[in-house]
């Protein structure tokens, strides 16, 4: 749970609940006006309901055929308040509460379990309040333009680096297309400036928009959270970090890098991939330098359960600011 937040989602609740409130009663008082019968109707369905009650405790001769007739007293009178509402262009749930959400009622639980509504609400909330949200009215698909690409393939790669970026962005949408149901995870790497933060940003804004919680970091961020989580045991931190959908890690390599750092990060990744919670890495080194970088068991894990999208070309950056394009 992100700190703070809580309270927070259950004023919105309180909120919604107490709006509704005030629709009903002003939804009841327009049929007093302007149909009365079927609120007398209703008066006399709760009696009816009442009687039916005390009616059950009681072992009277003739309790089993009272019942059946109250019964059907019941249902006759809910026909015709059911009939006199649709003649007078009411819908039949006119007089009920409107939920905004059928599952939890607006109360953010089903029982003790959280609603999907609560993440949702969630999301939005640390979406407004986080960095994300101006940096993603930018960085988007939207403004992703491929034609900062080169066409012409480089001698010492295999396909052109607009060839190359097609089939990463290929790859990025089927990741969100298919993100509740695969257990995949994305490692950007290659030379700086060939699009990996930006197209990082991309998924973000495409996940949240669709209500899934992403948090993003840059690796030297993160290892301080890791050593705030760890020296201040932050519970709400760390479950943000373990929990959240999408653990977007840009950088990897340029923290500073010490065995705590190492055992951490590892740590980490290991969790992560053991709650089936994503991850998307970026990185300017290449693999052979990650490998001597880290550990065997962080190298194995960034070899064995990611995805790997290697980026090459210029560094658009610099072309960008030379023609005016956007990215």
């Amino acid at each position: 749970m992100i700190k703070g937040y809580h309270s927070n989602i259950m004023k919105i609740y309180e909120n919604i609940r107490n709006a509704e409130e005030k629709a009903i009663k002003d939804r009841r008082k327009e049929i007093e006006e302007k149909v009365p019968d079927v609120l007398n109707i209703e008066r006399e369905i709760g009696k009816l309901c009442v009687k039916l009650s005390i009616s059950i405790l009681n072992n009277s001769e003739n309790r089993d055929e009272y019942l059946n007739e109250l019964k059907e007293k019941i249902t006759d009178l809910r026909i015709k308040k059911s009939e006199l509402l649709v003649r007078n262009n009411y819908p039949l749930d006119y007089l009920e509460p409107q939920y905004r959400c059928i599952k939890c009622k607006d109360t953010g639980f089903i029982e003790t379990k959280k609603c999907t509504c609560y993440k949702q609400k969630l999301v939005e909330l640390y979406y407004e309040n986080s960095d994300l949200k101006t940096i993603l009215a930018k960085n988007n698909f939207e403004n992703f333009n491929i034609e900062l690409y080169p066409s012409r393939r480089n001698i010492n790669e295999p396909i052109s680096p607009r060839k190359n970026i097609e089939e990463i962005v290929s790859k990025s949408w089927n990741f969100i297309e298919n993100f509740s149901s695969s257990p995949e995870n994305l490692l950007f790497y290659g030379t700086p400036g060939t699009g990996k933060t930006f197209l990082s940003d991309c998924i973000a804004k495409e996940l949240l928009d669709r209500g899934y919680l992403v948090v993003y970091r840059t690796s030297e961020s993160l290892i301080q959270n890791l050593k705030h989580i760890r020296f201040n045991n932050d519970e709400n931190l760390e479950d943000l970090l373990i929990n959240c959908d999408l653990l977007i890690l840009d950088d990897l390599g340029s923290e500073q890098i010490t065995d705590f750092s190492k055992t951490e990060l590892f740590n980490l990744l290991n969790r992560k991939l053991l709650n089936r919670k994503k991850m998307l890495i970026s990185t300017n080194h290449d693999l052979e330098e990650l490998l001597k970088i880290y550990s065997e068991r962080i190298s194995s894990r960034l070899l064995g359960d990611f995805t790997l999208c290697k980026f090459f070309g210029e560094d658009i950056r610099i072309g960008q600011n030379i023609k005016g394009k956007r990215f």
